[in-house]
């Protein structure tokens, strides 16, 4: 019998309790989420069952890569950050300009690192041939774009708000919008990936990615905060979004994703 959202939901109940009574009774406060959290199908079947394996890469360093990547100001050009501008036509949908800070645990600001997006259009459907939602795909729309931290830490994307999506998880499983964030270190093996959502989206409660985020606190650290400064007249809707690397108040990673 296929799993409903009534048996997600349990699931997700299920674990808040085990998580809450844990803290009650001393256990630290979990800033990432399980990577067998069972109501997240495909996790549970792909996560890593086995130790992770130590790298010696001070005694040799090319064991993992032969080279760590170089990101310059000329890789990266004015307009990888602009979504919008990347075709010769308007995307269709709402326009949006997220900005933030990458920050250290010590609220340092993060420079030259270089970020990475990814995002399903208006309509919920990825540029993607692995993407058969039956939704329009918007042929100046490819929902791909990266750019590199000033000195002060800060990032801003200007991009098309992300329609919610299918993804056969469970039966009627649909996906908040939501944007994926990459940020590189000096080197691929530092590589850490994340989730931005958008605040107030009505599909929170029924997704078990999100969700899998057990710590309140720490889920409510993957939502940007609209923000009417950052908005701009006659053009797009503002969004703030920091993404701190390390520490008590770190943002979400996808560990072993």
């Amino acid at each position: 019998m296929a799993t409903t959202q009534a048996d997600i939901d349990r699931e997700i109940a299920r674990e808040r309790e085990v998580y809450e009574k844990s803290v009650a009774k001393g256990a630290p406060r979990t800033h990432h989420p399980d990577r067998d959290y069972a109501a997240y199908r495909s996790s549970r079947l792909r996560h890593p069952k086995q130790p992770l394996v130590s790298v010696a890469i001070r005694q040799d360093p090319e064991a993992v890569e032969l080279a760590s990547p170089a990101f310059g100001e000329t890789d990266v050009t004015a307009l990888d950050n602009d979504l919008t501008r990347q075709h010769q036509g308007e995307p269709l949908g709402e326009r949006i300009t997220v900005s933030g800070r990458v920050l250290d645990r010590s609220g340092r600001p993060v420079r030259g690192q270089l970020i990475e997006v990814w995002q399903a259009n208006a309509s919920g459907r990825y540029a993607h041939q692995r993407d058969q939602h039956p939704a329009p795909l918007d042929p100046n729309f490819t929902g791909v774009g990266r750019t590199l931290t000033r000195d002060d830490g800060g990032y801003s994307f200007t991009s098309i708000k992300p329609g919610a999506y299918p993804w056969r998880n469970h039966t009627n499983a649909w996906r908040p919008a939501h944007i994926h964030f990459s940020l590189f270190g000096s080197a691929f093996t530092q590589r850490l990936v994340t989730q931005m959502y958008f605040p107030n989206d009505p599909l929170f409660a029924y997704d078990p990615i999100l969700q899998s985020v057990t710590d309140e606190a720490a889920r409510q650290r993957l939502v940007a905060r609209y923000h009417h400064e950052l908005s701009q007249p006659e053009w797009s809707l503002g969004y703030h979004w920091d993404i701190v690397l390390d520490g008590p108040a770190a943002t979400w990673i996808e560990e072993g994703r």
